[in-house]
């Protein structure tokens, strides 16, 4: 069994919006992997990402306080300083630990982890996560998506869903049908002619590409120029496996680890990274591989395991980069190859074509800088409200961005039930 898309939920026990939610009575089971993430590095060993700040810090070495001053203090006040980080833009309720937090994360990657640490484990551990950014890790704020990420595996872990994602998707329609709401699917909506007579207000889960063809014409003049420069980020190619057996990780602590980070020193992804975003291909790319049947073991035969990995690449590339990313598989876990029963392979065009809201294989819905991370996808108070009265934006082309979190749509269905009524008084569920 192989998930199309995402396979760990890093943000959804942190989530303000889904852990609210009882999705296990809908049949959603998360199992958690005995580490959340393993950094392989060439000297054998790998820099593991326990749940525990104290036991990932004591593998630092020299920067193991340096590595508890950096996290323990957002960790013990992780709930209040996620509901900032993942709400909608508003003064911070947490002013004062908002700012602990800013201090590193308006920092690019590589100038938090060399300012901060001494040695190579940490700062390779942080690099990997910061590249979740899709980002050059010498950007201004690709710093806080590193820390973001470690937080909430320290928090609460990155677990996977038992049986495949999908069972995600299956549990939220399950309660939506609980709530008397309707799950329509097979049914493309070009416009928004073809809603339904009376439907209000309209939330619609697409980029600013879409929304430009489904208003045809209808919205403003700076509003549309404005959804026009919307910025995509760096697409994907990914992989998935059909393996004979478990990975075989040079470092032994790797199989305890449901995500891998495959690249290195933080010089090294820097490298890579930076390739990327200057329209290039990397020769040794960041990975990040993923192995959930070590964990979860519905997902495949008795004996026989799968794994997926993608590396990023220029929006909209169609180059074959399963070379290059087995070969960083390979690099430290040497035998991989001969493992693989099968394989398929998406590049960033097939992306796009099974969701077209991963423009050029963009998988975060637009680019995270610092110039479009909070003003997504037009500067506005209210940037999921759009010019045309009653239609709302809630991708993840709308703060906070990228991930499985449900923020976006949490906050988009929040604005619109504040909205003044132009038809009418609605009662507002609590």
């Amino acid at each position: 069994m192989h998930d199309t898309c995402s396979t760990v939920h890093s943000l959804a026990l942190i989530s303000p919006f889904l852990r609210t939610l009882p999705l296990a009575a809908h049949g959603f089971e998360l199992v958690h992997p005995a580490a959340p993430l393993a950094h392989p590095l060439d000297d054998g060993t790998a820099v593991i990402l326990e749940r525990s700040v104290d036991r990932t810090a004591r593998g630092l070495g020299r920067d193991e306080q340096a590595y508890r001053s950096l996290f323990t203090p957002l960790v013990n006040h992780a709930d209040a300083l996620v509901g900032d980080v993942l709400g909608p833009p508003r003064p911070p309720r947490h002013p004062l630990l908002l700012a602990r937090f800013g201090v590193g994360a308006v920092r690019s990657a590589v100038g938090l982890g060399r300012s901060r640490f001494e040695e190579e484990r940490a700062p390779a551990l942080l690099a990997g996560c910061c590249a979740h950014s899709m980002l050059s890790l010498r950007a201004p704020a690709s710093a806080a998506f590193g820390i973001v990420l470690a937080l909430s595996a320290h928090a609460v872990g990155w677990p996977v869903a038992r049986g495949g994602s999908q069972r995600l998707a299956d549990a939220l329609a399950g309660h939506l049908r609980e709530l008397c709401g309707r799950v329509e699917t097979g049914r493309r909506v070009e416009s928004l002619e073809e809603l339904p007579a009376g439907a209000a207000p309209v939330l619609l889960d697409v980029t600013p590409r879409q929304f430009l063809r489904m208003a045809e014409g209808r919205l403003p003049g700076r509003y549309r120029r404005g959804l026009e420069r919307y910025r995509y980020g760096p697409g994907v190619f990914k992989l998935d496996w059909a393996l004979d057996g478990p990975i075989p990780w040079t470092a032994p602590d790797a199989v305890r680890a449901g995500t891998v980070h495959l690249g290195g020193t933080l010089d090294q992804i820097a490298a890579a990274e930076e390739t990327v975003a200057r329209g290039g291909h990397a020769e040794r790319p960041f990975v990040l591989l993923v192995q959930p049947t070590l964990f979860d073991p519905t997902r495949a035969p008795a004996g026989k395991h799968t794994a997926w990995a993608y590396c990023h690449v220029p929006n909209g590339s169609t180059r074959d980069m399963t070379e290059v990313v087995e070969a960083q598989v390979e690099r430290f876990a040497p035998g991989f190859r001969d493992l693989i029963a099968g394989r398929g392979a998406m590049d960033s065009a097939e992306v796009e074509r099974r969701n077209p809201n991963c423009v050029g294989g963009d998988v975060n819905g637009g680019m995270q800088d610092l110039r479009q991370l909070f003003t997504r996808p037009v500067p506005r108070v209210v940037p999921y409200s759009t010019p045309l009265p009653d239609v709302y934006l809630c991708s993840s082309s709308t703060p906070p961005g990228g991930g499985v979190h449900g923020m976006c749509g949490y906050s988009a269905a929040r604005a619109a039930l504040r909205a003044p009524r132009r038809f009418g008084r609605v009662k507002r569920p609590r």
